[in-house]
């Protein structure tokens, strides 16, 4: 009985793994595209700042994916299902520079707090290198919410 559950338990971990690819790649476009559409005074900053931000999501997004792949499983590879698991939007394309930095911000929080669904999931079925990739991951995505929070003051 307690194999069944286990197994429950790793598909949720699973899922709790493909809805991360996907929200890591929103988040990768979305990134990208305020990269390429921020105007005014801070311009030079943020458009520096966001290439930073867009790599890195992109060795996380990758590294979640691989980690995915050595548990046995399939990692969303499609941008149809990146948007049908993502928790998260993509840029509207309206954004101010300030609304860019604050969804962000939001976005940042709402994986992080995942992660923290994700990290307790891993500890259950005993998977510490998925609890200890969620908790890097949540660390960064943390600091980074600090640093854009900064920026607005």
């Amino acid at each position: 009985m307690a194999k069944a559950s286990n197994k429950v338990n790793t598909t949720s971990l699973e899922q709790v793994l493909n809805r991360e690819v996907a929200n890591l790649n929103v988040l990768y476009v979305k990134i990208h595209n305020y990269h390429w559409y921020v105007k005014g005074e801070q311009f030079f900053s943020l458009h520096v700042k966001f290439e930073e931000l867009y790599d890195d999501v992109t060795l996380k997004m990758d590294e979640v994916a691989e980690r995915l792949l050595s548990i046995k499983g399939s990692p969303a590879a499609t941008m149809k299902e990146y948007l049908e698991l993502a928790t998260i939007q993509e840029a509207t394309g309206k954004e101010d520079t300030r609304g860019m930095v604050q969804t962000l911000i939001e976005d940042f929080a709402t994986v992080a707090e995942e992660l923290t669904e994700g990290i307790e999931l891993a500890e259950q079925v005993s998977d510490q290198p998925t609890a200890d990739l969620f908790i890097k991951i949540r660390s960064d995505l943390e600091k980074n919410q600090w640093m854009l929070r900064s920026f607005l003051g």
